[in-house]
Parts: C-alpha cells; structure tokens; sequence
C-alpha cells in the first residue's frame, strides 16, 4: 500500500511517497507530473521509517553537513527510464552531466539511447534532489528541462556547487 506525507523544505513543500519499505516518490510542490504515482487516496504515514530517513537525508542535504545514506528508493517506472535514474545516482554532488553524455555512457552499455529519450526518462524521474535529475544540463551547459522549475535547478546546482567547494 502506497502512504504519503509532507515536509518542508528550502524549495517549498516535499511531497513523500513510500511502500512502507522504500520511497516510491518525492515530488516538489507544483512540478510537472507531480505525485503521478501517488493515489489520491493514500493514507498519511509522516512517522514511516523511510520518510524519516528521507527527511535526515534532506535536512543534511539543505545545510550542506555529510550525507547519510539514501533510504531505499523504488522508483516505478520503464526499464529504460530506471536505467536511466540509475546513471543519474553516480553523478557526484557538485558535478552536473550533459543529456548527451548520458546517452553515450547508456549506449557503451548497450542501452539504445539518444539525449531525447534520456531527457524523457529524466523528467520523469519520481524521485526529485535524491535522483539527482537537476545535474542534468543541454548539450551546452543551459539549465534546461527541469520538472521543478530551472529556478529550484538553479537553486540546487548552486547549493551543491558551494557544499563541493
């Protein structure tokens, strides 16, 4: 059964979803597909082990301290997509990738793939900041296709840029 909560955040309110294990879903208030995986009807559950690890991780995060580890995280989505999010979690903080050299590293692995569908499959990441979807720029270094907006990409980029320094 899929339950939900809501915390603050520097970027407004953080939508959680969770299986009661693993975190199905992090969204930001207003990006686009939000809560696409959430049902309507999911029960609140704020004291779910999971969403307190999750809320850990963001709090140290924000205040740019030492990372934990990430709570379990079970994003739904295509192979392809879930490749994709994959790549995504290699992509230290502080470093961003191209939506090119994605699909390059995709293909060295056999994985069709061309800066397009990659920047689908990363705007429809379900899990936002931990899927770290925001280190993604255009082929020339733009703060392009962010599904929270490319003021909280901004905002994230320039948060990690001064924690990696």
């Amino acid at each position: 059964m899929t339950v939900q909560t809501i915390i603050p955040s520097p970027l407004g309110r953080l939508y959680l979803a969770g299986d009661g294990d693993a975190l199905t879903g992090l969204w930001l208030e207003g990006q686009t597909h939000f809560a696409a995986t959430l049902p309507p009807d999911a029960p609140s559950a704020p004291d779910l082990p999971v969403f307190l690890q999750t809320e850990a991780w963001l709090t140290a995060y924000f205040a740019k301290r030492p990372l934990p580890s990430l709570p379990p995280l079970s994003p739904g989505g295509t192979p392809f997509q879930k490749a994709v999010w994959q790549r995504l979690l290699d992509i230290p903080c502080g470093q961003t990738v191209t939506y090119g050299a994605l699909a390059e590293s995709l293909q060295k692995d056999g994985v069709p793939a061309c800066p397009r569908s990659v920047g689908g499959a990363v705007g429809r990441n379900p899990i936002s900041i931990l899927i770290p979807c925001h280190r993604v720029l255009g082929a020339n270094g733009t703060l392009t296709g962010y599904a929270g907006g490319v003021e909280r990409k901004r905002f994230l980029l320039e948060l990690e840029e001064k924690s990696a320094g």
